[in-house]
């Protein structure tokens, strides 16, 4: 009987014992049991866990896949996202690539043959991650996801890739399936 008491306090000519634990009382069936339904119960969360990443990656593809762009020759921004984009591009980028996006000294030009060229079957997605994680310069990574997407429209803009529909989206995994083709594939021209 446990009245409160430490373990081994003297109660009158009763000397108080601590219980042993429950599971001392169980049979070794029942530890086989429990050890089984945790095993059960650890492999639902693991696979409700996978379930739950799939269904994710699912949904950011299955936002994208059913009409997705494979080319800058898609259309994959708006006019309206190139204006933002070039307001920004003053903001953060002409001190060193210059207002027309020719470049500097030290920094590549943003526009025309040399630029298409450098970039030539990358994707998007690389361009994106590259303004993102590298511009400005003078204080990488400040840029957010939408001001990097919007500065990338503009690039996309002033170097003549059609305006689309759909702004470009602020995803790394969508963009990635953007190839960047410096010449016209022979199917666009037939559109």
């Amino acid at each position: 009987m446990n009245v409160g008491l430490p373990p081994g306090t003297v109660f009158g000519s009763v000397c108080l014992q601590s219980r042993p634990s429950h599971d001392a009382f169980q049979s070794p069936l029942r530890g086989l049991e429990r050890d089984e339904m945790r095993a059960r119960i650890a492999a639902a969360a693991i696979l409700c866990a996978a379930a739950a990443v799939g269904a994710s990656y699912s949904a950011l593809r299955g936002q994208d896949t059913s009409s997705a762009p494979h080319s800058v020759w898609d259309g994959v921004y708006t006019r309206e996202q190139a204006e933002r984009g070039h307001s920004l591009f003053g903001q953060h980028c002409a001190k060193c690539h210059g207002d027309a996006l020719e470049g500097g000294d030290e920094s590549p030009a943003l526009v025309g043959a040399q630029f298409l060229s450098d970039w030539n079957e990358l994707t998007v997605g690389d361009l994106f991650d590259r303004i993102r994680k590298s511009m400005p310069a003078d204080n990488p990574g400040h840029l957010s996801r939408e001001v990097s997407a919007d500065i990338l429209a503009y690039l996309l803009d002033a170097n003549a890739f059609p305006a689309g529909q759909t702004e470009l989206a602020h995803q790394t995994e969508i963009l990635q399936q953007i190839r960047i083709e410096s010449n016209k594939p022979e199917s666009k021209n037939k559109k």
